[in-house]
């Protein structure tokens, strides 16, 4: 599937078949390819991993999902809701069943469930961030299920563009005309083959253990963040490193990972 909006980018290849939107702004982050295998590549989610997208973003999205399914699809909203949230669960993500069950153009999809022309006034700076970013040696990429359009947006909203290599976004993780977001397993893999450094030099730093439990068994490191989607999880049900092989590390907050993780994270195997 050829993508709209890393065209309309002008994007740059990683070497490999996977394409990614290069960090447009002045002064953004360097490549580090040249550096090497032993170069350190942090893969950053970006909703409630980089910011809190569940007070404010989310519901406008699920909102807007909604009101898609009912005008496209001629559905009540109680109805469309309800078909949202199936196939949420079922595919992991609503345009997958869309797709599979109604032929969706992603692409409208996407433009039309993210509409954010405020979206600078409802994410928050943290210059906390900033520096966590800053201290984090070897490559930084942004790798989010979320379009290129919106997590252009927020990259810019938080102040963190001249921190990150490039933005890895959904309508990049497609193979034989077929969207493969996180968690896939072969989506993952052909982007560490991109990155063109061994899968142990990349670390998956995410609020989703589904998606960091797809990353360990192709052998990427894991840090969980449990600061914002995990925050109401009663304490038993929370996921906690070194209970399974599939979180290495586990923080509240990406602040906190070059004082909390960086040691652990950057341990070859």
């Amino acid at each position: 599937m050829r993508c709209e909006a890393l065209r309309a980018a002008r994007p740059k290849a990683l070497c490999g078949p996977l394409r990614v939107a290069r960090c447009a702004a002045r002064g953004g982050a360097r490549c580090e390819a040249a550096s090497g295998p032993m170069t350190r590549v942090w893969l950053l989610d970006l909703d409630n991993t980089l910011h809190d997208a569940l007070s404010v973003v989310f519901p406008r999205i699920n909102a807007a999902m909604t009101e898609y399914l009912a005008r496209e699809l001629e559905l009540e909203l109680e109805a469309a809701n309800a078909l949202r949230m199936q196939y949420w669960r079922r595919y992991g993500a609503t345009l997958l069943g869309m797709i599979r069950h109604h032929g969706t153009d992603p692409h409208h999809f996407l433009r039309e469930t993210h509409p954010f022309p405020d979206l600078r006034t409802i994410v928050r700076r943290d210059a906390r961030l900033v520096q966590a970013l800053r201290r984090l040696p070897g490559r930084r990429i942004v790798v989010t299920n979320a379009p290129l359009h919106y997590a252009s947006q927020v990259v810019r909203a938080l102040g963190i563009h001249s921190q990150i290599e490039s933005i890895v976004s959904i309508e990049a993780m497609s193979f034989a005309g077929r969207l493969q977001p996180k968690p896939s397993r072969p989506m993952l893999r052909r982007l560490v083959a991109s990155l063109r450094v061994p899968a142990s030099r990349c670390v998956l730093v995410e609020d989703s253990v589904v998606n960091l439990a797809g990353a360990r068994h192709v052998g990427l490191r894991t840090v969980l963040v449990t600061g914002i989607s995990h925050r109401s999880h009663h304490p038993s049900r929370r996921a906690r490193a070194g209970s399974s092989r599939r979180i290495d590390v586990q923080v509240q907050s990406v602040a906190h990972l070059p004082r909390k993780a960086l040691r652990s994270a950057t341990t070859t195997r």
